[in-house]
């Protein structure tokens, strides 16, 4: 059963993310203190994994970011744009919230104030919004690109306005996180000080509802859209390899571009979509399952329950490798074969009487999948 903590036998305080304990221990010593609110396992498991991934997503991030900066210097592009979007947030999440769990778990209790409490609480949260809003806008563009060629004209306006929309609203979402958050003191233990977003809500139910408003918009929306986005980009594909004759008929060397296409964007879907799920989802189960039932929740393993919510800072050092090398690789590979490409306009052989404002938009979508 679902535990109800406005019952005031459940009225318990709890560190980080509402840790467990507080009510229990008066006029302990540090050793006799509850495990969340010492250093253990959990919090020494976490310095080194996070201290790990910052250096290797702000290598990774960093990189990609200089590569594509580059690149679009020579051959301005919307995916380059977007790819450098997903850096910065990446770049956000590995400078500012990596730091913070690092520090936070080597203090164990929050010794900066009320107001860095509430700053920082906001921006361990946007880093993450962001990321996740980027990959829903180029999932959207891509989709465009793809499935309405014919509205090439209109997608560098709809870039922009996705753009400002990502970055929007992951302000809105993470807005509530300097309301929520705030420093409590011990009742007992005065000494001990944590930020948390304990004794906020009217009743569970409200923190409940929170809590599955933070996890559609970071997750389950994403996904959603990642997994439609590129399950129609592949339909489209294989619809156009079926049906070779037709109103949306090809060039022969584009035909062979689209076989290449089908191969490289289904081995992309696949990556796409299991990295954010492996990613999010264990630590979105472990959410779920506290939420449902703490007391068995918080019985798991410190180091269990922390390698968990790791999980979903790794994808701000997968998104580098997915998106920025597999794409700069693809459109180099790109640049080398698109001059036989453009053989339609040029020999007469290969236009089989189609004509050239039909073939161009769909020359162009297929291009976006370099």
């Amino acid at each position: 059963m679902m535990m109800d903590p406005t019952d005031p036998s459940e009225k318990i305080v709890q560190d980080h993310r509402n840790r467990l304990g507080w009510a229990k221990a008066s006029n302990l010593t540090i050793e006799d203190l509850p495990i969340d609110m010492r250093s253990n396992d959990g919090h020494r498991l976490s310095i080194m994994v996070y201290s790990i991934l910052m250096v290797f997503s702000a290598v990774a991030n960093i990189t990609v970011l200089v590569l594509l900066v580059k690149r679009r210097r020579k051959t301005p592009s919307r995916i380059n744009t977007m790819l450098m979007h997903l850096a910065i947030a990446d770049l956000l999440v590995t400078f500012l919230m990596m730091p913070l769990e690092i520090g936070w778990a080597a203090t164990v209790s929050w010794r900066a104030g009320d107001s860095m409490c509430r700053i920082m609480a906001f921006f361990r949260a946007f880093g993450l919004f962001l990321s996740s809003f980027i990959l829903v806008c180029i999932s959207v563009d891509r989709f465009y690109a793809v499935l309405k060629p014919l509205h090439l004209a209109d997608l560098d306006q709809r870039e922009r306005m996705m753009l400002i929309g990502a970055w929007m609203g992951a302000v809105i979402c993470s807005i509530p996180q300097m309301i929520v958050f705030h420093v409590e003191t011990h009742p007992n233990i005065t000494w001990y000080k944590q930020c948390v977003s304990f004794n906020v809500f009217p009743s569970y139910t409200h923190e409940l509802m929170y809590n599955l408003f933070g996890m559609v918009m970071m997750y389950v929306f994403p996904l959603l859209v990642i997994i439609y986005s590129y399950a129609s980009i592949l339909m489209e594909i294989f619809r156009r390899m079926r049906n070779p004759i037709g109103a949306d008929t090809i060039t022969r060397s584009s035909l062979h571009f689209l076989g290449k296409a089908k191969v490289r964007t289904l081995k992309m879907t696949i990556i796409i979509v299991f990295v954010f799920f492996v990613c999010w989802t264990p630590y979105n189960v472990m959410c779920l399952w506290y939420w449902y039932d703490r007391k068995s929740a918080l019985q798991v393993d410190q180091r269990v329950q922390k390698g968990l919510f790791l999980f979903a800072c790794t994808n701000s050092c997968m998104n580098p490798i997915v998106y920025g090398a597999f794409n700069i690789r693809a459109r180099r590979q790109g640049a080398q074969v698109r001059p036989r490409a453009n053989t339609y306009t040029t020999n007469t052989s290969t236009v089989h009487n189609i004509p050239l404002e039909t073939k161009l938009p769909i020359e162009l979508s297929l291009k976006t999948l370099e």
